[in-house]
């Protein structure tokens, strides 16, 4: 897999995130999932993680995102392979380090709930030892 398809989808998904109290200039990590439900590509949501404590919510427009999450996926599926379920993409912007993650089955995993979403932001939040 190319660097180049990485840095782009990662570059997107910053470019274009958007939340209502989020502080899109001084984060220093992020999380966002990337679903595909019935094969195809509709959404990136996540968290920023700020150095002063705070989580913030957020969201990539996925019209915007839509050709660097395929320049990504075409990069690890041949066509007409079935896309994963979830994509899950973490960055730390201070230490210049990412992972990506892929679940190809479970339709349940990473997914927020009223009952989850405190811990499952803490378990999405990017580290790297």
């Amino acid at each position: 897999m190319s660097g180049n398809v990485t840095v782009g989808l990662i570059r997107s998904l910053i470019d274009t995130m958007q939340g209502p109290i989020a502080d899109v200039d001084s984060w220093d990590s992020l999380a966002m999932i990337l679903e595909f439900p019935d094969g195809e590509f509709n959404e990136a949501r996540g968290y920023l993680y700020s150095p002063d404590g705070v989580i913030s919510a957020v969201a990539s427009d996925p019209w915007a995102v839509r050709s660097a999450v395929k320049a990504y996926t075409d990069s690890y599926y041949q066509s007409g392979e079935a896309l994963p379920r979830k994509v899950l993409v973490q960055f730390d912007r201070r230490a210049r380090e990412y992972n990506i993650a892929f679940e190809e089955t479970d339709e349940t995993r990473w997914k927020v709930t009223p009952q989850n979403f405190r811990e499952l932001r803490e378990e999405l939040r990017p580290t790297f030892d």
